[in-house]
């Protein structure tokens, strides 16, 4: 089914709650028709950038540029100035739209034809965090591809409510906590902010079936039982952007009767592994590929290893949802497919010999070699994280004159020595994974999506 014309859903009902967000309510087409009017004002130009907060307005704005076939570019509302001339200059954007810049009660005028599924739909960027942030085009048929595959894996339809506050900057909140209950014609709640109080309202008063979240809203909700307890009357929890780590797992269960669903996915190649709502979830592990998508692991001298839950290797992904090549960036492609077509996601991970994925991390700061060994961060912290008393833990290589990196954890805690999270990993790991430094303090440093930027540790 064509991107555009999924978003009209025609076979289903338009109910005048179908999509929330905050206490702006608006039916498909209302929305549609907003849009349209949006549609009308960008059609032919070549990139529109809209500041997309989390506001019915910049909802309209998004969809409108998808409705013309124009690519967009959302614009975090928090980037500062030198992000987002980076962002509005790279990308070419030749119009910015704002919240004053769209009528909710505005109609568009005539019928668009279909864009070209080939053609871009969103300009996202990277994060960053080695160097300027990337532009990566998504294709409408590729976000087509990634809500069908997801459709499939959650029993996504049209009876489901969608609730989230995640932003609409990103994959998650806006491939498939916008895009996805448009083309899949359930309802969206988007509660503007990630809080527990505002999601178990959302179960009580909005009939909320299907949760979406990071593991910063997973954690914080279990910290709120209140809360936690109303999300007993959803149908599935999603958890993704970051590795949910095990106690939230199991404190999740215990409070909601749910076992997270786990996914994994990147900017580039938006979502390719995911746990199935009629199947097992497992803690710590993100799955089976999606529909259409193959994976592999390869050693650092590009050997494929063999998937029996012990080697770690780089991930590397081919499908339907993967990327074709950075904005701008022609020359610098070549690390980014190996020469056989595979997308190489810089994340370490380990496939079981049933085709269970569990991510370790990414290449570049959380895979520590030591002493000849490989070792895993998440590992580590996932460990960490049963002792009691440790609220957040982050592991990382630092160079060593002798084992060419050591271990390092940062722990957030109360009342634990260095030696107790010493020996807690030596007792339950390997010697050789246990921490040669504790660094406690408050907090660690994280960005929009609640991942840890190790960078800033290292």
């Amino acid at each position: 089914m064509p991107l555009l014309t999924s978003l009209c859903r025609p076979d289903g009902p338009d109910l005048p709650d179908a999509v929330r967000v905050g206490d702006v309510t608006m039916s498909r087409e209302h929305l549609l028709a907003a849009a349209g009017a949006v549609a009308g004002r960008v059609a032919g130009a070549p990139v529109v950038a809209v500041e997309a907060a989390a506001d019915a307005r910049a909802v309209t704005a998004l969809v409108g540029c998808l409705l013309a076939g124009v690519p967009v570019v959302p614009v975090p509302p928090d980037s500062g100035d030198t992000e987002r001339a980076h962002l509005l200059r790279d990308s070419g954007a030749v119009l910015t739209l704002g919240p004053g810049d769209v009528d909710l009660g505005a109609r568009g005028t005539g019928t668009l034809p279909e864009p070209d599924p080939a053609g871009t739909a969103l300009i996202l960027y990277t994060s960053g965090t080695t160097g300027a942030p990337k532009g990566v085009p998504v294709t409408r048929a590729a976000i087509a591809a990634c809500l069908d595959a997801l459709a499939a894996a959650w029993d996504w339809t049209p009876d489901d409510t969608l609730v989230h506050g995640l932003p609409v900057f990103h994959v998650h909140g806006l491939v498939l906590g916008l895009l996805g209950p448009l083309r899949h014609g359930s309802r969206l709640v988007h509660t503007v902010r990630p809080a527990p109080a505002g999601y178990a309202r959302a179960a009580l008063e909005h009939g909320g079936s299907l949760f979406f979240g990071v593991p910063t809203v997973w954690s914080r909700t279990v910290a709120d039982p209140a809360s936690a307890a109303a999300l007993a009357r959803a149908r599935l929890l999603v958890s993704g952007s970051a590795p949910l780590p095990a106690p939230v797992f199991a404190r999740v269960e215990a409070l909601t009767g749910h076992r997270p669903v786990e996914r994994y996915g990147m900017t580039e190649t938006l979502i390719t592994v995911s746990g199935r709502a009629g199947g097992e979830r497992r803690p710590g592990q993100v799955g089976l590929p999606l529909h259409g998508t193959r994976t592999r692991l390869v050693d650092d001298e590009g050997t494929v290893l063999p998937h029996d839950g012990e080697a770690v290797g780089e991930l590397q992904v081919q499908g339907p949802t993967v990327f074709g090549g950075y904005l701008n960036q022609p020359a610098g492609q070549a690390p980014t497919f190996t020469a056989d077509g595979w997308f190489r996601t810089g994340d370490v991970a380990t496939v079981g010999a049933d085709g269970w994925h569990r991510i370790v991390g990414r290449a570049s700061t959380d895979l520590i070699k030591s002493g000849g060994f490989r070792i895993g961060a998440g590992e580590i912290e996932d460990v960490l994280l049963t002792l009691d008393g440790v609220r957040e833990v982050a592991a990382v290589g630092v160079p060593d004159p002798d084992l060419g990196e050591r271990v390092r954890v940062f722990v957030v805690a109360d009342g634990l020595s260095e030696q107790q999270v010493i020996d807690h990993v030596a007792g339950r790991l390997s010697v050789h994974k246990r921490p040669r430094e504790v660094v406690f303090t408050d907090s660690l440093p994280r960005n929009a999506m609640g991942k840890v930027v190790k960078q800033l540790l290292r």
